[in-house]
């Protein structure tokens, strides 16, 4: 039945959002099957179609081949997306079918026919033609629905598609990952050893910079310049019983210090080791108590596991 203009309107002002997944799956799809040739690539849009935004969330690919010299004749596996979506629906019962994908660059002749077998499983089939070869700082995706177009002398309508505008857009987790992932690239032109001891010696200046206040604010408060704020003294406690303990020297570090064996200074750095390794161990010690009681946690829940498999 020919849309009418009010639904053609409809459809031109919905809004596409494509989240940046369905891209890279799209760019990994033509990577792996048509790159380097002037073929293009087909696949199945799945999302959300509320009915004023149309979301497109995820996506797979589907066996296509289509004649060189007849556009006109071309195959795509029907029974390949209908299997496809009943795993999908499995895994995710939100996402559904709304569409398809090419890799273009443009529309092509065969376009509505290949639209009108996904009729079969939405009404208004979402099309969007992604440009895997962009090169200019824009959307790389183009969003079209199919119409009826109602033409003014009165002759037989014909079948066109209408543009809808499309962003791109990530979900919460999906920017989390980015972040992620952007955190673990490094410049290239920066070594990594000059790096590591570049963001050293800002951690080192930064650390400086904090003690020379605590400094300065305990200078301040014994010489009665500022009151005593025991909020900020207990936090300066709990910071230094973080720290090695240096008072109580070992018994064979007084011996050689009594019987003057012991080099000048050579107490007091001995004592300095001894302080940290203690005090490493002691942290090593709470990680492997932490391990040893992840892995019993683990082995009771595969005797649990195996005793329900067992029954």
């Amino acid at each position: 039945m020919p849309a009418t203009t009010a639904e053609a309107i409809a459809l031109v002002n919905q809004t596409v959002t494509v989240a940046p997944l369905v891209l890279l799956s799209v760019v990994d799809h033509y990577n792996r099957t048509v790159k380097g040739t002037k073929k293009r690539v087909v696949g199945v849009l799945l999302g959300q179609n509320t009915g004023s935004v149309v979301r497109v969330t995820n996506s797979f690919a589907v066996p296509f081949e289509e004649d060189d010299k007849d556009p006109s004749v071309w195959f795509l596996d029907h029974n390949y997306v209908e299997n496809m979506n009943d795993m999908f629906k499995k895994v995710n019962a939100r996402e559904k079918l709304i569409g398809w994908y090419h890799t273009g660059p443009k529309r092509q002749s065969a376009d509505l026919e290949i639209n009108d077998l996904f009729k079969r499983y939405t009404p208004n089939p979402l099309l969007v033609i992604v440009d895997v070869h962009l090169k200019s700082i824009n959307v790389p995706t183009d969003a079209y629905f199919a119409v009826e177009e109602i033409k003014d002398d009165g002759s037989t309508t014909a079948r066109t598609f209408v543009h809808t505008p499309s962003i791109i857009e990530a979900e919460e987790a999906e920017e989390i990952g980015v972040e992620h992932l952007l955190r673990d690239i490094r410049d290239a032109a920066v070594g990594t050893l000059s790096t590591r001891l570049t963001q050293q010696l800002h951690s080192l200046k930064g650390l400086h910079h904090r003690l020379s206040e605590i400094s300065a604010y305990l200078a301040k408060v014994v010489n009665g310049e500022l009151p005593i704020n025991h909020v900020i003294l207990n936090k300066l406690q709990d910071m230094f019983n973080l720290l090695p303990n240096l008072s109580t020297p070992s018994a064979e570090a007084k011996e050689k210090a009594l019987n003057g064996k012991g080099a000048p200074g050579a107490e007091t750095s001995s004592e300095l080791v001894r302080s940290f390794t203690v005090k490493t161990n002691d942290e090593l010690m709470t990680i492997y108590l932490s391990s040893l009681i992840r892995a019993i946690i683990a082995f009771h829940d595969l005797i649990e596991n195996k005793m329900e498999q067992g029954n």
